[in-house]
């Protein structure tokens, strides 16, 4: 088992089984440019949005990580069941990950650091990466908010039910160019735009804030990402559900999460504002903060 107080962000070995997964969804993916349809493509679209959007940005990243806002249960689980679409993993595994990311960014402990290389931030992490194999402990560690939630548990384990369903459900309706289009394609193509927050974010674009790490914002990944490419704002306040600071700063995840809290579903919404916190400090630790000490 990986030890919490030893972690390194690579192995010697290879994820072989990732590895397979990850070549046989891409392969799988090429062909959907064979069978193009409209409802194909709105399918694809539509699913985009719901894991990438609400499943992992909002529910995964600014929710479960970060805890930017408050949500009942009923809703926490159903935004981390959306988020299991994107198959980067269940919630406790996905969380794990980037807490340790923001605890020792564009360090030797950083799980997916460009300063190991654009390759392996992009995409090689996860091939030979220690944080495909994480133990109990260290989620226990990383995830004390919500690591003994049974529910939370069963999707951590079984993430790729979901999708098994949704593929059912979208064979019954369009058949298997619908399946390829919107789970293999749309999933590729979820995977390269969230990898492009590891990679490119901390290789290009411009820098509001004197953080310690080598965030940037780039409007591109921003635009591809629903709002999640604004990354040295997020890297400054990361409790913040707001990461777009600036009105050209378009963020879509929390022009939803405005929408949510309009509509009583989520409270305790913390939004960074300049004029607000003109004196705060402009590097502010996760909200867990003991855990910087724990790898």
């Amino acid at each position: 088992m990986q030890n919490v107080a030893e972690f390194k962000p690579k192995s010697e070995s290879i994820n072989w089984s990732t590895l397979i997964f990850v070549i046989v969804f891409h392969l799988v993916a090429v062909t959907a440019f064979f069978t193009f349809s409209w409802s194909n493509l709105a399918a694809g679209l539509l699913l985009w949005w719901v894991a990438g959007s609400l499943g992992i940005g909002i529910g995964y990243h600014r929710l479960l990580t970060h805890r930017g806002f408050k949500a009942p249960k009923w809703l926490e689980y159903t935004l981390s069941v959306l988020g299991t679409l994107a198959l980067q993993s269940g919630p406790l595994s996905w969380v794990t990950t980037h807490r340790i990311h923001h605890a020792f960014t564009d360090t030797d402990k950083d799980p997916h650091s460009p300063r190991n290389g654009a390759y392996w931030s992009h995409i090689g992490w996860i091939f030979r990466g220690t944080a495909q194999l994480q133990s109990w402990a260290t989620m226990q560690r990383y995830c004390p908010d919500f690591a003994n939630d049974r529910f939370h548990q069963f999707l951590n384990k079984y993430y790729y039910v979901s999708t098994i369903i949704v593929a059912g459900g979208l064979f019954a309706i369009g058949g298997w160019s619908m399946v390829v289009w919107a789970i293999f394609l749309r999933t590729v193509v979820g995977w390269h735009f969230t990898w492009l927050v590891n990679s490119a974010t901390h290789l290009w674009g411009s820098r509001r804030f004197e953080t310690r790490d080598d965030s940037r914002n780039n409007a591109l990944v921003a635009a591809v990402t629903w709002g999640e490419g604004w990354h040295n704002n997020h890297h400054a306040h990361p409790r913040s559900a707001k990461h777009g600071l600036a009105w050209y700063e378009f963020d879509i995840n929390w022009i939803e999460i405005r929408i949510l809290e309009k509509l009583g579903l989520v409270s305790n919404v913390y939004a960074y504002s300049d004029r607000q916190f003109r004196d705060e400090p402009q590097s502010e630790a996760i909200e867990l903060t003991p855990l910087r000490d724990a790898a």
